[in-house]
C-alpha cells in the first residue's frame, strides 16, 4: 500500500535537499510537492528544474519575503487549506526555515503526522530564527530524521527518543549525485579565468555580518588584506549592506577580488569543488566544503555541523578581522575525515522507515 504524502519546502535550497528524497518516494508512493514561495529566487526558472532534475512545484503559495510572524502566519493558513484538500497521509518538512515551521504546525493542527528531515540539529544561539524553528518542529514531528549521530544526542538531551533515526544526511546524497551533473555541465571557472585551486570562494548573508558595520568592515579588511584571489558571488542583501557603508568601492578597488552575481547552483558547485579555500557563513556551504574536502574558514562563532569542527576542517572565527586573516593565511586540515553523513544512501532510508508506517 502506498502513501500519499505532501512535501512543504520554500527555498531552493530545500528543492536541492528535497530532491533525492522525492526521486525515491515516487518510486513507491505518490507526493504533492508544495512550495510556500517563502524566497523568491529568479533562477528558480523552467531551466532550473530541467537542469536539475527536480521535479516542480505541484503548487506555489506565493507568499513572498516579509516580517517572520506575518510570513509564517500567511504559509500557516495557505498550507492549512492545500492540506485540507490533498487530505494526506503524512507530511514531510525539510530544515529551519518559516516554512518548515508553518508546514509542521498546519499539518499538527490538522492531526496529520509530520516527519522532519534534518532534525536535531542545534546551534544553541537563540537569536537565530532558524534555531527556534528547529526546535519547534521538532517538539510535534513524528519521524525524526537527523542527519547525524550528533543530532539524535541532541534530542536525546531535550527528551525526544520516540520516532528518532540517523539515517545520514540527504545534502550528501544531493551533493554526490549534482556532482556528477556539474562536472559536465558548467563552465564558470573559464568565464572567470580562474585555476583550480587559485582561488577563496567567499559567501556572507547573515544578518549578525551584514547588519553589523563593524563587522562587515572587519570581514572586507580581511579578504583585501589576504591579497588572494577572490571570487565572491554577492548575497542581494549583502550588496545593499556594501553600498551604504562604502565598502563596496573597496572590494571593486583591490584588485584581486571579483564581485559575481549569485550563481546557479551547479556553478556553486564548480566553484566550491575548484577553491582553495571556502570562507562563508552558510550551514550549507560549510558542510558542502566538508563534502568535497576543501578547508572552510566559517565567519560565526557557533555552527550546526560540529561534526566539520571536530574533524578540522572547518574553524570558526566570527567577523574577527585577524582571527579571518590568520585563518586564511595559515589554515590547513588534516588529511582524514569521518563518515559523519552517511553513506550518501540517507533518502533511501527515509523512504523505508515511511514504508513501514503504512
Amino acid at each position: 500500500m502506498s502513501l500519499k504524502i505532501v512535501t512543504i519546502v520554500g527555498a531552493r535550497p530545500q528543492f536541492i535537499k528535497a530532491s533525492p528524497v522525492s526521486r525515491a518516494l515516487r518510486r513507491e508512493h505518490k507526493e504533492f510537492l508544495l512550495h510556500t514561495g517563502q524566497h523568491y529566487d529568479r533562477n528558480m526558472s523552467q531551466l532550473f528544474f530541467e537542469e536539475l532534475d527536480i521535479p516542480e512545484p505541484d503548487l506555489n503559495l506565493e507568499i513572498g519575503s516579509g516580517p517572520h510572524g506575518e510570513q509564517t502566519a500567511q504559509m500557516l493558513a495557505g498550507i492549512e487549506r492545500v492540506l485540507a484538500g490533498q487530505k494526506p497521509d503524512r507530511v514531510l518538512v525539510y530544515g529551519d526555515t518559516n516554512s518548515t515551521l508553518a508546514g509542521a504546525l498546519a499539518a499538527a493542527k490538522l492531526n496529520i503526522p509530520v516527519d522532519h528531515i534534518e532534525a536535531g540539529l542545534r546551534s544553541f544561539n537563540r537569536e537565530m530564527p532558524e534555531e527556534i524553528n528547529r526546535i519547534l518542529t521538532d517538539r510535534i514531528s513524528a519521524l525524526l530524521f537527523c542527519p547525524t549521530a550528533t543530532a539524535v544526542a541532541h534530542l536525546q538531551h531535550e527528551g525526544i527518543t520516540r520516532g528518532v533515526h540517523n539515517t545520514g544526511d540527504v545534502m550528501y546524497d544531493a551533493a554526490l549525485h549534482f556532482a556528477d551533473l556539474a562536472a559536465g555541465r558548467s563552465s564558470i571557472l573559464e568565464r572567470l579565468d580562474a585555476a583550480p585551486g587559485g582561488y577563496l570562494l567567499v559567501t556572507c548573508h547573515r544578518p549578525q555580518n551584514t547588519d553589523d558595520p563593524a563587522a562587515l568592515g572587519a570581514i572586507v579588511s580581511a579578504l583585501i588584506a589576504s591579497g588572494e584571489r577572490v571570487i565572491f558571488p554577492v548575497h542581494p542583501r549583502t550588496v545593499g549592506f556594501l553600498r551604504r557603508s562604502g565598502l563596496m568601492e573597496r572590494l571593486q578597488n583591490a584588485g584581486k577580488i571579483s564581485l559575481i552575481e549569485p550563481v546557479g547552483y551547479l556553478e556553486m558547485i564548480q566553484l566550491e569543488q575548484h577553491a582553495r579555500m571556502i570562507v562563508t557563513d552558510s550551514g550549507g556551504v560549510q558542510k558542502e566544503a566538508f563534502f568535497y574536502r576543501i578547508p572552510c574558514v566559517t565567519l560565526r562563532d557557533e555552527t550546526e555541523w560540529v561534526e566539520t569542527v571536530k574533524d578540522g576542517w572547518n574553524l570558526l572565527v566570527g567577523s574577527d578581522h585577524d582571527r579571518i586573516l590568520d585563518a586564511i593565511r595559515t589554515f590547513t586540515p588534516p588529511a582524514q575525515q569521518m563518515a559523519h553523513y552517511g553513506s550518501g544512501r540517507a533518502s533511501a532510508e527515509i523512504v523505508r522507515i515511511l514504508g513501514g508506517t503504512v
